[in-house]
């Protein structure tokens, strides 16, 4: 059993065994017994659900608090409520996807299943890449830094335009290269059918299939801005992948609760634009300052004010409406 302490990534084997057990573990209890069966979720359920896995994230920083070190627990909790943030601007915009292909909410989950086995190897490689270039070349926090300013700035820019879900290169060339139903086929994903052309059985690929190939890719985009995100905070890979890891276990339940509320977060996105140029500025601030980083508790403090600003400042803009359907006067 000595290969269970052996390093990798600076931490013992067991560590990340047990880490990767525990998330099999819930993919396989979520899909084989709690939706075994098709149906639909309901904000209730999808309520509870979302609970249990942020207080399952919360309860693993404990741990990590607990035998790593408070410096660790903190930027754990950090970055769990970082991606958690992040998460939710992905949320709307795989909502819009859901809408564009016209997935009802019977077939979501699946989607949202399959697209968070592919979002845990796609942020395992970008964190192994990023883990790797920092401790080559340290100058690449800078450019991470960087990065997330201008994003921030862009995002701000950009708060009020929607997605365009047809208009992405990748969903057209999806379509001109490969066979697609015009309807969806139950949860399918693929489906044998006569092919117009030339009259033979063929496999086509079906709408709901597009939607995981979207939802796939909106995450890569999202990665982008969250990856360096959490490397502002810490390079440590271990803190690194499970933080963003239990965060994102938890986007399937949280989505079909959100979904519904989309608008009710109208402002959320100018807080996200300001947390990411906070984020980026830190490590700039902390060399003029002429420390080695911010206190982690100060950046978990500002982090929680910074959003909880966001959403109460959007969840007032868009209170209850009177009978009427106008907006409540102030």
């Amino acid at each position: 059993m000595e290969f269970l302490i052996v390093l990798w990534l600076g931490k013992p084997l067991w560590m990340w065994l047990a880490f990767v057990g525990i998330v099999a573990t819930l993919l396989v209890v979520d899909l084989g017994v709690l939706h075994r069966k098709e149906r639909e979720i309901g904000v209730r359920e999808s309520l509870a659900m979302s609970a249990f896995y942020v207080a399952l994230g919360l309860g693993f920083g404990t741990w990590v608090w607990w035998y790593m070190g408070a410096a660790s627990g903190m930027a754990y909790v950090t970055g769990f409520v970082i991606e958690k943030s992040l998460a939710l601007d992905n949320v709307f915009v795989i909502a819009m996807i859901f809408s564009y292909f016209g997935v009802p909410r019977l077939y979501q989950h699946r989607v949202l299943f399959w697209g968070i086995l592919g979002v845990i190897v796609l942020r395992g490689l970008m964190i192994g890449f990023g883990a790797a270039a920092v401790q080559q070349w340290n100058w690449v926090l800078y450019v991470f830094a960087a990065f997330l300013i201008l994003t921030g700035l862009k995002m701000w820019l950009t708060a009020d335009q929607h997605y365009d879900v047809g208009a992405s290169p990748v969903l057209r060339w999806v379509r001109s290269h490969f066979r697609v139903t015009d309807t969806l086929h139950a949860q399918r994903f693929w489906v044998r059918l006569p092919d117009p052309k030339t009259g033979e059985t063929a496999w086509f690929m079906t709408p709901l299939f597009l939607a995981l190939i979207m939802v796939e890719l909106v995450d890569v985009v999202f990665a982008v801005d969250s990856v360096p995100a959490i490397f502002a905070i810490t390079t440590d890979p271990f803190i690194v992948y499970t933080s963003n890891i239990f965060a994102i276990l938890g986007l399937r339940a949280l989505y079909f609760a959100l979904a519904a509320m989309v608008e009710r977060f109208h402002y959320l996105k100018y807080a996200l634009s300001i947390l990411l140029v906070f984020i980026g500025s830190k490590i700039f601030v902390a060399d003029a300052l002429g420390v080695a980083k911010i206190p982690p508790a100060v950046s978990l403090g500002i982090t929680f004010s910074i959003l909880a600003g966001g959403i109460g400042w959007s969840l007032w803009k868009t209170r209850v409406q009177n009978p009427v359907g106008h907006a409540e006067r102030a």
